[in-house]
């Protein structure tokens, strides 16, 4: 006769015939780890069979008969002390066989630690309709047990507790709750752990769904060029299009780089417009640029908002400066260039200090200066041309 015992799950098929006719004491023990365990494994007359010629396994493995103590003509215990935690978060398979090898008895023992209490949890919106949450386990998250999280929900102060019951499996520590979601009324929100030796609850986290919103990232970014400007570049974008009809006042921020650098330079102040110009930048080099939103306000909500993820890189190149290779051939002209070049990053740093981020300041005062050196140098070289005649 031949029996079954799959490892990868603690399910024992045994032989009809002789299940009746044998059993194991405990069965499918939960033990904390370190935790010393003695089974017995009691067969019927019937069988014909004696203790002394029985033996155990523990996933698979044989265990050394130092280990066993015959109780009786048809009781055999095994003792196992220090106990690990469980090689398989289904049970580690304890089982009892003939003197054959043939299964008589199967037990499930799980050994490991009851569930921490979960942290870190945090909520959001992309519509106002619907809810993400997202928590992480307590400790270090191993319990060596399967452990149920659970999401529970329900408004502060009325109505009844609910449980999230779309779990995303791609990430184990999270829920979505697509629908049936009040407005402007605060919730009550935690994660309950549990598996067999025991359960933990969150922090209870009371949240308005208007105060955690956000959104897709800023659509129909455009990088391009300003004009023949070797140190700008102009960059447009859309309002998100999920918040087009909702009342909000968004914050935007840009993030750029070089292309063959990981190294991103952050502007944070750039407010609600939908435009910014980048100055300062590298002539001849390629950057990577990308916008992110927070949509502040929503339906009057005080509360920032949640920050977007980033669009994707949008890539544009500054004009290569031709007025580098001028100063060859004609000294003053290459004087006035890098004289011109100086002056503007001594402004640009002068910007940066006092008119912080991508603002309509540093581009209105940038086009003031610029005006103001073409009068110049203009008046400058009248000057001179009337001197030599």
């Amino acid at each position: 006769m031949i029996t079954f015992l799959f490892l990868g799950l603690c399910v024992l098929k045994v032989a009809t015939s002789l299940t009746q006719f044998a059993s194991i004491y405990p069965l499918d023990p939960a033990l904390p780890i370190g935790s010393s365990l003695t089974a017995t494994c009691t067969v019927s007359s019937e069988l014909g069979l004696e203790a002394r010629t029985l033996y155990w396994t523990l996933n698979s493995k044989r265990l050394p008969s130092e280990s066993y103590t015959v109780l009786n003509r048809t009781a055999l215990a095994v003792s196992l002390q220090r106990l690990n935690g469980s090689r398989q978060q289904s049970g580690d398979n304890l089982v009892c066989h003939s003197a054959d090898g043939h299964i008589l008895a199967g037990s499930c023992v799980y050994v490991g630690m009851p569930p921490e209490k979960p942290v870190n949890l945090s909520c959001w919106s992309r519509n106002t309709k619907d809810l993400t949450c997202r928590w992480v386990p307590g400790g270090n998250g191993e319990t060596f047990l399967r452990t149920k999280y659970t999401l529970k929900y329900k408004l502060r102060w009325y109505g009844h507790e609910k449980e999230c019951e779309d779990y995303n499996q791609g990430e184990p520590y999270s829920c979505y709750i697509p629908r049936d979601l009040a407005l402007f009324t605060p919730y009550e929100i935690w994660v309950e752990a549990s598996n067999q030796l025991g359960a933990a609850g969150s922090d209870v986290t009371i949240l308005d769904i208007l105060d955690v919103v956000t959104t897709d990232p800023p659509s129909d970014v455009q990088v391009s060029r300003v004009g023949e400007l070797e140190d700008q570049l102009s960059v447009r974008w859309s309002t998100p299009p999920a918040l087009k009809d909702f009342l909000f006042q968004a914050k935007y921020q840009i993030r750029y780089r070089v292309e063959d650098s990981s190294e991103w330079k952050v502007v944070d102040d750039v407010g609600n417009q939908t435009s910014c110009r980048l100055a300062g930048l590298k002539s001849g080099t390629v950057y990577f640029v990308q916008v992110r939103c927070n949509p502040v306000g929503i339906y009057g909500s005080k509360k920032a908002g949640i920050w977007s993820d980033w669009s994707n890189p949008t890539a544009a190149s500054t004009p290569r400066s031709d007025r580098l290779g001028a100063g060859v051939c004609d000294p003053k002209a290459g004087e006035q260039n890098s004289t011109l070049r100086r002056e503007l990053k001594q402004f640009f740093g002068w910007v940066r200090k006092h008119a912080y981020g991508c603002t309509g300041l540093s581009i209105k005062l940038y086009d003031q200066w610029r005006v103001w050196l073409q009068k110049s140098h203009k008046t400058r070289n009248q000057i001179l041309q009337g001197d030599k005649s």
